[in-house]
């Protein structure tokens, strides 16, 4: 008599009451089964437990895996630009949700929610990077541009393009941010003396530097609130 056939993984069931908790309790979800569900809906044939699991380990977290460079998640084996899109559109709609916040309102009375937006945006980033936001004359979101991408430990900033830029734009006030990817906020000797320099050149144009802010992982620094503006 011929040996039974090793029972198919039940997948679709797995995954039928992983849906059901979601939908119950979307907060009672542990970061592997909000990774392995969002594979899921990319690859729906095979078990993505595994691969969720190994993702966690390799970025070291779930803010981490979500906002890496779609290169690096391309390099995991099993991880093709489905799986990679299921991740980042987790990332663009949280990002977009923060962003909602303040996008219509003067930024300085939506402080907070600006640092929310920005400590989820770079503060998992490991190279940095420089970003300026434009604000017009009420102090609203005009632009946000990413001035410059650097190494691990350092990026540059151009004051005389970061002057141009405002002038084309029409922008009456700028605020200035980027990244520590090591972690720590504190502005270091050079981060001073280009911030000085370019509230010097902005204020000769009648543009307002409001603020430097530096983002390291989860904390951050702001040059106005330091006395160092």
């Amino acid at each position: 008599m011929a040996d039974a056939p090793d029972p198919v993984p039940d997948h679709a069931g797995h995954r039928a009451r992983l849906r059901a908790r979601l939908l119950d309790d979307p907060g009672g979800l542990a970061d592997y089964e909000l990774v392995e569900y969002l594979l899921a809906l990319a690859i729906p044939r095979r078990d993505t437990k595994p691969l969720a699991k190994s993702l966690l380990r390799e970025f070291g977290s779930f803010a981490q895996l979500i906002s890496a460079d779609p290169e690096a998640l391309r390099r995991v084996d099993g991880m093709g630009d489905g799986a990679v899109a299921a991740l980042k559109i987790v990332q663009a709609s949280s990002l977009h949700l923060l962003k909602s916040e303040f996008r219509d309102k003067p930024l300085l009375s939506s402080w907070d929610a600006l640092l929310d937006w920005l400590r989820a945006d770079m503060g998992p980033i490991d190279i940095e990077r420089v970003r300026i936001l434009y604000l017009n004359a009420r102090n609203m979101l005009i632009r946000d541009e990413i001035a410059s991408e650097g190494s691990i430990d350092q990026s540059a900033i151009y004051v005389r393009e970061v002057i141009r830029r405002a002038l084309e734009l029409g922008a009456a006030a700028i605020i200035l941010v980027h990244n520590h990817p090591s972690g720590s906020p504190e502005p270091s000797r050079q981060d001073i003396a280009i911030t000085r320099d370019i509230a010097e050149a902005a204020s000769r144009l009648g543009i307002t530097l409001h603020d430097h802010i530096i983002i390291g992982g989860t904390e951050y620094r702001s040059f106005r609130a330091m006395g160092l503006l």
